[in-house]
């Protein structure tokens, strides 16, 4: 065969290789072929992934998660809480923390003190008038006082006292006694005395002498006996003033004996009573404060004497009310000692708070039968003391 022959051949079968070549290939119609793609060769082994190293991927998201966030702006601080104003401070000057009248005042005055921002500062003058003047004086000086709430054991003597607190720039409340000259009333004697709360005592003493008059009634001779709380002081003196006022025109009342029951429970009226009956064993009415009436019923009552007494007592205690309800006693003037505290803590709030002037409060003038309390009405009258 030619050389040229031989070329046409192979020429042939290579173009008939290249056909079928081209026919082999993936065709449009879906035909599926996989596509492998070789892995590239390492060169050496790649370290494990540690737990202990950082990752740089999550780093640098977060990094740039940090970059792309806003700004954070943090909140304003609260505002302080304002602190709590300073307290009102007022000075009590007793005239006996013991006294069991005055600890129903003293009851009042501390609650609404707790409810107002108020310290009560307690001064116990224990029946002492010069102790009080001592007590009254200090007060003011110390500067330590917005007001005065005042319970007078000497009233017209207290009057210098009281003006000083008052020119000083405290406020001043009276309640129970007065201060100045004038026992029959309880308007303020003293220019500036923010207000009085108390029933005047010349106007208590008539009160127990109306009631010896009706105690009295169709005796003659009645036989008094009069106990003082505490002879001399111009609460007693008042009170005596107003009762013999009121009996004068009764020719049948005689004041046959007098005692001293100094304002402090049973005991001094069982001592005084017991004096008595050894020089007057005799008599018809004993008059006397609510505390010293109930030592006087006990001493009667063991002498066999109560059921022809009549007790008229000052002060419409619990005993007292409970005594005539039984008919123990005859009556009682009625007190409202916690009312007191109350109307002159008041007071002394209003006064402070803008200047208010109260004046003169009578917390007997409202009353039932202005506080007489007799078997006739005493269900009506709830004590505000025990007595």
């Amino acid at each position: 065969m030619k050389a040229r022959t031989l070329m046409r051949l192979l020429g042939a079968a290579l173009a008939l290789m290249l056909v079928a070549a081209a026919c082999g290939d993936g065709d449009d119609d879906g035909g599926e072929t996989a596509d492998v793609t070789a892995a590239p060769t390492q060169t050496a082994a790649e370290p494990a992934a540690s737990d202990d190293e950082p990752d740089a991927t999550a780093d640098t998201a977060a990094t740039e998660a940090d970059d792309s966030a806003p700004a954070t702006t943090a909140a304003p601080a609260e505002p302080a809480d304002e602190p709590d104003p300073e307290p009102w401070r007022i000075a009590y000057l007793s005239a006996s923390s013991a006294n069991t009248f005055l600890l129903a005042s003293v009851g009042e005055m501390q609650r609404l003190a707790d409810e107002n921002n108020i310290e009560l500062v307690e001064f116990d003058a224990q029946f002492n008038a010069e102790l009080q003047t001592t007590q009254l004086q200090d007060a003011i000086a110390s500067g330590q006082y917005d007001g005065i709430i005042l319970v007078a054991l000497n009233g017209p003597g207290l009057v210098p006292d009281v003006e000083a607190a008052l020119a000083s720039g405290l406020q001043v409340v009276l309640f129970n006694q007065i201060v100045g000259d004038d026992l029959s009333t309880n308007e303020p004697q003293v220019d500036g005395i923010a207000a009085s709360v108390m029933a005047p005592p010349v106007v208590t003493g008539e009160r127990a002498g109306r009631l010896t008059i009706q105690a009295c009634e169709g005796l003659d001779p009645c036989r008094v006996v009069y106990l003082f709380g505490i002879r001399g002081i111009p609460l007693d003196v008042a009170l005596r003033q107003g009762f013999d006022s009121a009996v004068a025109g009764h020719a049948n009342i005689e004041v046959v004996a007098e005692g001293e029951g100094l304002y402090l429970g049973p005991e001094g009226g069982i001592n005084a009573i017991q004096d008595i009956l050894q020089a007057q064993p005799e008599f018809d009415v004993v008059v006397g404060a609510d505390q010293s009436l109930q030592g006087v019923e006990l001493v009667l009552t063991d002498e066999s004497k109560l059921d022809g007494v009549a007790l008229i007592g000052l002060g419409g205690s619990s005993p007292a009310i409970e005594g005539v309800r039984d008919g123990r006693w005859f009556a009682t003037v009625y007190y409202a000692p916690a009312s007191e505290g109350r109307l002159a803590m008041e007071a002394m709030i209003a006064a402070l708070r803008d200047g208010t002037m109260t004046g003169g409060i009578d917390p007997n003038a409202n009353f039932l039968d202005e506080g007489l309390v007799t078997s006739a009405n005493v269900d009506q009258f709830t004590a505000e003391w025990d007595g």
